[in-house]
């Protein structure tokens, strides 16, 4: 039976308040085979994928008032490596150029940072490559990314604060939205 670390998020959110941080600073605190019982005013959809991709099932209910539980629990088998994720540059590709411009959106709040990120990468042609620091991993431009042909790398910075991603310029799918 996993034992849970629980971490109740609501008075976060519901003081307009972002818990990203706090939910990965709890993940990185659990021991081997412990798991994480959240508590949030919404189904975190996004959390969810994200967390799958670290190494955790999930099953989530939703409580009275509307507010949920989502208890992740640690896989039996390890996740697939972040680099074969869809739109993650893949395995061998250290042959990226330099990037072209950086961006640092640490201090900007969402989705300014996702916005300000892609309005930069309109510019560059397919190829060329753009540096952005973050101060949380960008689950949802990872997204965008991946929509719009690119391609990307990345993670935390030593300090374990600062994100720094690569993304390189790529050539949308027909249909994409640009």
């Amino acid at each position: 039976m996993t034992g849970f670390v629980e971490l109740d998020v609501r008075p976060i959110l519901r003081s307009g308040g972002e818990p990203f941080t706090q939910i990965m600073q709890a993940v990185q605190g659990l021991a081997p085979g412990q798991g994480l019982r959240l508590f949030a005013t919404f189904k975190p959809a996004p959390l969810l994928s994200l967390m799958g991709s670290r190494g955790f099932t999930h099953e989530a209910r939703e409580l009275a008032g509307g507010d949920w539980q989502v208890d992740f629990t640690p896989a039996v088998s390890p996740p697939a490596p972040a680099a074969k994720a869809a739109g993650a540059a893949p395995a061998g590709s250290e042959d990226w150029p330099a990037p072209l411009r950086e961006l640092d959106n640490r201090q900007l709040d969402p989705p300014e940072p996702m916005v300000r990120t892609l309005a930069a990468l309109e510019v560059l042609a397919p190829g060329q490559v753009l540096a952005a620091l973050l101060c949380r991993e960008p689950v949802f431009l990872f997204q965008e990314l991946q929509k719009r042909g690119h391609s990307w790398r990345g993670g935390f910075e030593p300090d374990g604060t600062t994100y720094r991603v690569l993304i390189r310029a790529g050539t949308p799918p027909p249909g994409a939205a640009a």
